[in-house]
């Protein structure tokens, strides 16, 4: 992904591919689609990733990421199935962010 050659993540991609997004009720199928929307995802510049947190235990991967494009950022946190060494699930969540509450503004940093 950092390469922002998204047509070859395919390499790591099963036939199969399923990638839901809960939030928006969306869901794609196989690698050339995902490419795609990556692809031709709007953006100012090139991507950067960052892992955070990264756990794995057997077929399943759980990741949180930082990425920008300069002009726009995100944290997705992102849940992988993988199978013979390609990722045959993916669901993401792409959470917006939010001003702090003022009522728990004494027990919390900022």
């Amino acid at each position: 992904m950092g390469t922002n050659d998204f047509h070859s993540v395919k390499a790591v991609l099963a036939p199969e591919l399923v990638v839901e997004w809960p939030q928006s009720g969306e869901r794609m199928r196989g690698p050339e689609n995902f490419a795609r929307m990556n692809a031709e995802y709007p953006t100012a510049g090139r991507w950067r990733f960052s892992i955070n947190h990264l756990i794995a235990s057997g077929e399943e991967v759980v990741t949180q990421v930082s990425l920008t494009d300069g002009a726009q950022s995100a944290e997705p946190v992102s849940f992988f199935t993988v199978r013979a060494g390609k990722v045959v699930r993916l669901v993401e969540y792409w959470p917006d962010p939010f001003a702090p509450a003022e009522n728990r503004r004494h027990l919390v940093e900022r």
